[in-house]
Order: C-alpha cells, then structure tokens, then sequence
C-alpha cells in the first residue's frame, strides 16, 4: 500500500521527534512550511511553550509581494535570529520537521547561522 505524502512526511517527522527534545538552555527550532508561507517556532519542550515565533505571514512582510520563496525563507531567518539573541537564545536544535533539507528549509536555517544562533 502506498503512503501520501503526508502520511510519508508523518512518518518522518515522527521519526525525528523520537531523537529530538528542546529545553529552556537549548530549545527546538520548528519548521512549518506551506505552500505559499513559511513558519518558525522556538519551543521549550519540558514546559510546553513556544518561547517566541517568525513568518512570512506577518506585518513586516506585507510590502514584499512577488518575492520567491526562498527569500522569504532568508528573511524569515534572518528575523528568527534576531529575536532569539534578543531573548538570549543562542543555541537551539534544527527540527525540520520532515521535510528534506533543502530549498526553502536550507536557505532558513543557513540565513540563521549567519545570523548568530548555533545548531
């Protein structure tokens, strides 16, 4: 029996989850991506929390129409990076959440090495 692809990506993401565990000194950085946006979350995982979070979807991006997607993803770094150093985050654990690392995915998290953070 064949899987869907997202029963596939369930899979995986399952599989990586098992391995991966964020905590309050080095939190879980969370993937999302759809079709037209991206999405990133820093997660303590012993408390249940999303300590802070980034997107294409947000106010800053609303000028930045006809942009491809993986420079959104740039920009999305870019901005996460920032917003961990300001909270003191500086190492976190990449958590791609199934989907291959490349694209959209690789260009995110090379842009927030650049940025400071450490994974």
């Amino acid at each position: 029996m064949a899987l869907t692809k997202l029963e596939r990506r369930s899979r995986i993401r399952m599989r990586i989850r098992k391995k991966i565990s964020g905590t309050a000194e080095k939190p879980r950085l969370a993937v999302f991506r759809s079709n037209k946006q991206i999405y990133v979350q820093v997660v303590d995982d012993q408390k249940g929390v999303t300590l802070l979070s980034a997107s294409s979807n947000e106010k800053g991006f609303a000028g930045k129409t006809g942009m491809k997607k993986t420079e959104q993803a740039k920009l999305v770094g870019k901005m996460l990076a920032e917003r961990c150093l300001e909270k003191g985050i500086s190492t976190v654990v990449f958590d791609r959440s199934g989907y291959k690392y490349h694209g959209r995915i690789k260009s995110l998290a090379d842009t927030a090495r650049e940025g400071g953070l450490k994974f």
